[in-house]
């Protein structure tokens, strides 16, 4: 549904750049229905264990490489040592025109190669904390994409875990590329917000979010 007042895009850092609305309402429901479909397998949809011994409160599933902290693979010898789902082109497709829509920049669309998909499910008191995406060789931009109930996401710096940040919301529909300066940032989702989700979107409660990465592995 779209808002009673338009949201504007905005670049809150640069190198990263907020598209309110980008999907349609059409393309999220095509995203929900995909998602469902990924996380059944062959990989399941799972809490990721870390090397300290926690457990992400978000259910992840990948696609086109397997992530596990803090690394990719093939094969998810952490589950079920299956291989890991394909990516889809028409998701890699999507992925670029986000690229060129965000930047307005059709070569940089054009040159975006995303290899590897990471679809995140925040339940019920999900959160994610601050992180960088460091796991790939490659400087490209992360693409990504929001359904479902809404967010804070807190959008921090290069340097730590700490302020500066600033905090953005994201809606079901959204897209948030960061790249260039901002790629490196540290970056989470302190709070999601339940009940915000278009039912005729789905899911029924939680929010996905799905990334799209270069990995800069061979292969």
């Amino acid at each position: 549904m779209a808002a009673l007042i338009p949201r504007s895009r905005t670049t809150p850092a640069p190198g990263a750049v907020h598209v309110p609305e980008w999907l349609s309402e059409e393309r999220q429901r095509e995203l929900v229905e995909a998602c469902r479909g990924w996380a059944r397998g062959p990989v399941p949809m799972r809490h990721t264990e870390l090397p300290g011994g926690g457990v992400m409160s978000v259910r992840s599933v990948s696609l086109g490489w397997h992530w596990s902290p803090y690394r990719y693979t093939r094969r998810a010898g952490d589950v079920n040592g299956a291989p890991v789902a394909p990516l889809p082109e028409w998701l890699v497709e999507l992925g670029r025109r986000a690229v060129a829509d965000a930047y307005q920049d059709e070569a940089a669309g054009r040159a975006y190669r995303p290899d590897v998909a990471l679809v995140n499910f925040y339940g019920a008191g999900a959160t994610m904390g601050m992180h960088q995406d460091k796991d790939e060789r490659s400087g490209a931009p992360v693409v990504s994409l929001s359904v479902g109930d809404a967010c804070l996401f807190r959008l921090g710096n290069t340097e730590g875990r700490g302020r500066p940040w600033q905090d953005l919301r994201l809606e079901s529909g959204d897209l948030l590329v960061f790249g260039g300066p901002s790629r490196f940032v540290y970056h989470g989702v302190p709070k999601v917000y339940p009940g915000t989700a278009e039912p005729s979107v789905g899911p029924a409660t939680g929010r996905l979010n799905l990334t799209l990465r270069e990995t800069g592995l061979p292969g």
